[in-house]
């Protein structure tokens, strides 16, 4: 009997695997690339900032900003490094990007809204993002519930 491997079929799934591997690959280069720009960029930001005549507010807001964004490449590179080596795509590692971006949203709006708060465009968007940030952090927590079961145990406590 011939192994399923051996047919048209076979080759085909080796080639579409192939592709995969290398389009993950490709991924995987242009997130270091980018992540690399984006250090340097933080870097000589943070340098020209504190060179010159600066405001605290702009360059903190500046640097946290940036170094979210660069943190964001960096989960990034972890999904495709985990999706490469397991062969499987996670939703945990996409639910903790969003994670992050949002956070790193509900900074800079509360940061911006500092000056001059109006509820109307910026109370809105914060009261959305905690939702999102919050339907995220929830949908992570039941992931981890159904996945991984035995990191939820209830500890049972002596003599009761």
């Amino acid at each position: 009997m011939p192994h399923p491997s051996d047919g048209l079929e076979g080759r085909l799934q080796k080639f579409l695997q192939g592709a995969e591997d290398t389009i993950h690959l490709v991924v995987a280069v242009l997130l270091l690339i980018l992540g690399g720009i984006l250090l340097v960029g933080v870097v000589n930001d943070l340098v020209d900032a504190l060179k010159g005549p600066y405001h605290e507010a702009t360059v903190v807001l500046s640097t946290l900003d940036n170094g979210l964004v660069l943190f964001i490449v960096a989960e990034l590179l972890h999904t495709v490094r985990l999706t490469i080596r397991n062969r499987t795509l996670d939703a945990e590692p996409f639910l903790v990007v969003g994670l992050i971006a949002g956070v790193r949203k509900v900074l800079i709006v509360t940061a911006e809204a500092e000056q001059s708060f109006r509820w109307n465009p910026q109370g809105m968007e914060l009261v959305i993002l905690v939702g999102l940030i919050f339907v995220m952090a929830l949908a992570i927590l039941v992931l981890r519930h159904a996945t991984r079961p035995r990191d939820f145990t209830v500890l049972k406590v002596p003599g009761h």
